[in-house]
């Protein structure tokens, strides 16, 4: 059955869009290449409206959470074109909506052209990997390709604990189980409270908002499974401190000797215009638990971190403003861009300037 949503969807997909917004007052407005657009060619939305296009597509259980809990994370699909992740809220008493494109494709590390070094990462037998960055940079994107690496290379039980679920995996050599907050578990940190007797290998959790739900993430990683998460954090430092910090003062030794010991890699990445075209690339900091990165978190010197990523390019480490460097001398970004994201201003037009 079609939906009177699917047109306006169907336009985002035909605009090369990533992110659709419904806001009453205005008319349909999407995000293409990272700048807002309004199409206005469109009538503006009414009130009645915008709750006859998402209503239209919700099960009455959604209803009813939205109508007590004012916020709900949905996902939609049209077969065939993509699938969507839909934010609903209010603001001003009216429903406005946030909806992100997911392609029905998983598609693969390479051909996301992402860094080689998250192969063999995807392929470790334990331990907690960090996928961090703010909203809209392609947290989701990695840790699916990620996922659908081991999912083409191992045979393992993988987990996925989503709100929503969003892409959707078929089984190859993996067997894998997604689970949804509010369809299938009630929380993540209900998820999470059980997932160890699933018998999983991998475990996959969305995101993690609290303080329980980072303790339990930890848990399982040190009880032998391999966990994938993600922060809203902007480099491996921060994430660091952010695990630590979330904690009560009593409680932070020993998470830090928790995090220090399944530490396995924390990836931030950034999303930046291409200047060779109207499409977006990806440039990542990586940092890989070895025992100098352990040492460093267990003894509390975060400020080391940085020098530890500089120098540890035989294991596949790399700073933000090393990959930021890399796409401007291939001629992906160009130098405007690639300054917006530096983290060390100096340090990198140094490092230019010897190029």
């Amino acid at each position: 059955m079609a939906h009177k949503i699917d047109y306006y969807l169907q336009k985002v997909v035909e605009k090369g869009g990533s992110d659709f917004h419904l806001k009453v007052g205005e008319p349909p407005v999407i995000r293409a290449q990272g700048k807002l657009i309004r199409l206005k060619e469109y009538e503006r939305f009414t009130p009645e409206e915008v709750r006859e296009l998402i209503f239209s597509i919700m099960t009455e259980e959604q209803k009813n959470r939205f109508k007590k809990e004012l916020e709900l994370d949905i996902s939609y699909e049209l077969p065939g074109l993509a699938r969507f992740r839909m934010n609903l809220f209010l603001q001003r008493r009216k429903i406005g909506v946030a909806v992100r494109v997911i392609p029905l494709k998983v598609k693969t590390i390479d051909e996301w052209r992402l860094p080689k070094i998250l192969k063999e990462i995807a392929l470790y037998s334990h331990g907690f990997v960090l996928v961090t960055g703010p909203t809209g940079v392609g947290k989701s994107t990695t840790l699916a390709a990620m996922i659908e690496e081991i999912n083409g290379r191992k045979k393992s039980h993988i987990i996925t604990i989503e709100d929503p679920i969003e892409y959707v995996f078929e089984d190859k050599k993996s067997v894998i189980e997604q689970r949804a907050i509010g369809i299938d578990t009630n929380s993540f940190k209900e998820a999470l409270k059980r997932v160890v007797r699933q018998n999983p290998d991998v475990i996959m959790v969305g995101e993690m908002r609290d303080r329980e739900t980072i303790a339990l993430a930890l848990n399982a990683a040190e009880m032998g499974s391999l966990v994938f998460a993600t922060l809203h954090t902007p480099d491996a430092p921060q994430t660091v401190d952010r695990i630590v910090d979330v904690f009560e003062p009593e409680h932070q030794h020993q998470i830090r000797l928790q995090f220090a010991s399944t530490i396995r890699a924390v990836i931030s990445q950034t999303l930046l215009k291409r200047s060779d075209d109207n499409s977006r690339i990806a440039a990542f900091e990586i940092l890989i638990g070895t025992k100098s990165t352990s040492n460093a978190i267990r003894e509390g010197k975060v400020e080391q971190i940085y020098n530890i990523i500089k120098s540890g390019g035989k294991y596949g480490m790399r700073l933000l403003d090393d990959s930021l460097k890399e796409l401007y001398l291939r001629g992906y970004v160009d130098y405007e861009e690639a300054l917006s994201k530096v983290s060390n201003l100096g340090a990198f037009e140094s490092s230019l300037a010897r190029s």
